[in-house]
């Protein structure tokens, strides 16, 4: 499972999605669950220049920030969620009973939406996994799985062990797998290694590289 601001997800959907596949968070009878989404770019286009077009003569001076312009309460909210709406649905929703909202100019508005997509319809896109990317990741969620390994500290373990493609190399790893998965990386499949070390963890970091 995944927890995606205050919700835990299943990963099960991800499974057999390419990367770069952009999936979004609903409401479903079982809990939140996570969906894939196909993105409309002409759509998307065609809003934000309809939504330029009808901004340009509005402004922000108008507009008094006293937190009594949605009309939507709560409560409401808590009941739209219960009969199942999805979040896409409840940003319209606020959208609507705004009292401003037409009144912002077009970046306020994306802004705005943006905002409350963030918080009732977060979206979440599947990457390819990269040493370097995991490294920060373990490093700001649990250094101690990785030995306190720094991005910039394995990258110049890999410079100054001369790693490249077509190259021998002896690993001696107690970081968790993470230096033995960047090394391979580097090597991009053109040469063996020889790995020499014990896991501090019984978690090994797998790097997938295709």
């Amino acid at each position: 499972t995944l927890k995606i601001g205050n919700k835990n997800c299943s990963l099960q959907p991800l499974i057999g999605c390419p990367f770069g596949s952009l999936f979004q968070v609903d409401n479903g009878k079982e809990g939140p669950n996570l969906s894939r989404v196909i993105p409309s770019t002409e759509d998307d286009v065609q809003e934000k220049e309809d939504a330029q077009i009808s901004g340009e003569f509005r402004d922000n001076r108008a507009i008094v920030d006293d937190n009594k312009a949605q009309c939507l309460s709560g409560e409401d909210i808590d009941e739209m969620r219960r009969q199942g709406a999805t979040g896409e649905e409840i940003v319209e929703a606020l959208i609507a009973n705004s009292a401003t909202f037409e009144k912002k100019t077009s970046f306020s508005q994306e802004k705005y939406k943006l905002k409350k997509q963030k918080k009732y319809a977060p979206k979440v896109l599947l990457r390819r996994p990269f040493a370097r990317s995991i490294c920060e990741a373990y490093f700001k969620k649990n250094p101690a799985r990785i030995g306190f390994l720094r991005v910039d500290m394995l990258s110049l373990l890999l410079s100054m062990g001369n790693v490249a493609a077509n190259s021998d190399v002896l690993v001696v790893d107690m970081a968790g797998g993470l230096l033995t998965g960047a090394v391979a990386e580097r090597l991009g499949g053109l040469e063996d290694y020889y790995f020499l070390g014990s896991f501090v963890s019984s978690n090994i970091i797998l790097i997938i590289y295709l």
